[in-house]
């Protein structure tokens, strides 16, 4: 998204400049196991998962980098820590990004080594800094982990792959503490004009970490910062592909999907509100539309809320209506609400 950031092409897409922030995860399974990975892979680009990163921890994860792009259509990106041979086998093998962290590979004479290898095949180097990884004259130098020191640390490592002779960068900087985070980017913009991946680092659960994550990249995001994302969740990784994705619907970044409103239910609420909306919102994931279904649950808010959607619901004593386009349709037990809602998506033009 970043326009005055340089454009670089990862596998078939591209960043950077202007274009479509990306959505990034990353596998949980033993990336040896080929079939494995490709399987969570593939669940990930069903949910919307534009570019994946793999753990290469040893030379047979490397090695199956390539049998893993075969069998998916998404971008691979190697993760690599402390040993170079490793990203240079990944990228022998065919990923389409490599990320590492320059500063735990062993020096220079290996950094150059690996920019050398991605030289030869074109492909990025993202360059990963995060919290944990700040040097201990940095720490010293500032007192401790801060926005400053990530951002010199950062600055540092890309001046070092600049040095190797390579400049087709990615850059990240990471932190679980979010106000530190945004003002570690609104700093490093500042000093680099590579395409940034941007990501809360060990936000914790599901619930957590959407909430940290929503507010760090949205902060960012809504600023012009970023230009891939991730949702870092200790959950299953298809939960990071639906948070990134409402992230950028509301912040107008993305287009298409079903925007489901409901009312937060009060005393006046008599259906179960909150198991209908649920299961509305698990429904609506497999149509595209670019819609708004209301979920409602009395007659106060109810009617008028749902006209306001393309299509919505609103729900009485055992019964309910159903709105298309502002006009009430029918009315019916609750019982059948979902299936009607179900039947006009289904036929919807």
């Amino acid at each position: 998204m970043g326009k005055n950031t340089r454009v670089i092409k990862i596998g078939g897409r591209v960043i950077g400049g202007g274009n479509p922030v990306l959505i990034q995860s990353m596998t949980n399974t033993k990336t040896e196991d080929i079939e494995a990975t490709a399987a969570q892979v593939h669940e990930l680009e069903k949910a919307g998962c534009e570019i994946i990163r793999c753990a290469v921890p040893t030379m047979e994860a490397a090695k199956a980098i390539g049998g893993i792009k075969e069998r998916i259509s998404i971008p691979i990106v190697a993760d690599i820590h402390f040993d170079y041979k490793l990203a240079i086998a990944a990228i022998e093998s065919g990923a389409d990004k490599i990320r590492i962290n320059p500063g735990n590979i062993g020096g220079e004479k290996n950094v150059r080594a690996v920019a050398d290898a991605a030289k030869e095949r074109n492909i990025p180097i993202r360059v990963g800094v995060n919290s944990g990884s700040v040097e201990k004259e940095l720490l010293e130098k500032y007192g401790g982990v801060c926005a400053e020191a990530l951002v010199e640390s950062a600055v540092d490592k890309v001046r070092m792959i600049e040095k190797a002779g390579y400049e087709n960068l990615v850059v990240s900087i990471k932190s679980s503490d979010v106000l530190m985070s945004i003002k570690a980017h609104e700093e490093l913009v500042k000093h680099i004009d590579y395409p940034l991946h941007i990501g809360i680092t060990e936000t914790g659960t599901a619930f957590a970490g959407s909430i940290k994550s929503a507010i760090g990249l949205g902060v960012l995001l809504y600023n012009g910062i970023g230009d891939t994302i991730r949702v870092s969740l200790s959950a299953d990784p298809v939960a990071e592909i639906k948070t990134a994705k409402l992230i950028l619907k509301t912040l107008g970044l993305r287009k298409g999907g079903i925007d489901v409103v409901a009312c937060p239910t009060c005393g006046r609420t008599q259906i179960d509100l909150i198991s209908l909306a649920m299961q509305v919102e698990d429904m609506v994931q497999q149509y595209p539309y670019d819609i708004k279904v209301a979920v409602m649950g009395c007659a106060v808010n109810g009617p008028g809320e749902a006209r306001e959607a393309e299509l919505g619901i609103a729900g009485g004593k055992g019964e309910g209506l159903l709105f298309k386009k502002g006009e009430i349709i029918r009315k019916m037990p609750e019982s059948e609400l979902l299936g009607a809602l179900k039947y006009e998506l289904d036929n919807w033009k």
